[in-house]
């Protein structure tokens, strides 16, 4: 399983154009080992929807739905050991918190965060992959 941070999930269910062609087919094609999405990534993408910084084609409810029956998406749920652990990150430097669940929950589920966050990249424990180098992997 490979875990998408909000903004991944987003691009790759737009088919937005800040993923390559190559970077949207190695997402797809990792369907069948499981694509997480954190729960708090629907809230992350509430958030800008909701002050007009993010366009989607349908309603924000609509959007959801089927963004979360796309292949190989599985919800994954924010457990009491993700909350707390999200509080014990070490070194951590990040000032989004729901970039703490986020990491958490990779952390939890032993599994890498695909994402183009530099901070997060960067941050060892995240374990993160840049979606391009996802993509020059496959």
């Amino acid at each position: 399983m490979i875990l998408l941070d909000t903004h991944v999930w987003v691009w790759w269910v737009q088919g937005d154009s800040r993923l390559s062609p190559d970077a949207l087919a190695s997402i797809d094609a990792r369907c069948e080992d499981g694509l997480g999405v954190s729960i708090i990534s629907c809230w992350e993408a509430a958030m800008p929807r909701q002050r007009n910084r993010l366009a989607l084609p349908a309603s924000l409810d609509d959007w959801v739905e089927l963004a979360l029956n796309y292949p190989g998406v599985q919800l994954i749920a924010i457990t009491p050991a993700i909350a707390t652990d999200s509080c014990r990150l070490p070194d951590w430097q990040h000032k989004d918190p729901a970039d703490r669940l986020i990491v958490a929950t990779a952390r939890s589920l032993g599994c890498p965060v695909v994402t183009a966050d530099a901070v997060l990249l960067s941050y060892a424990p995240a374990n993160g992959i840049d979606p391009e180098s996802l993509a020059a992997a496959s």
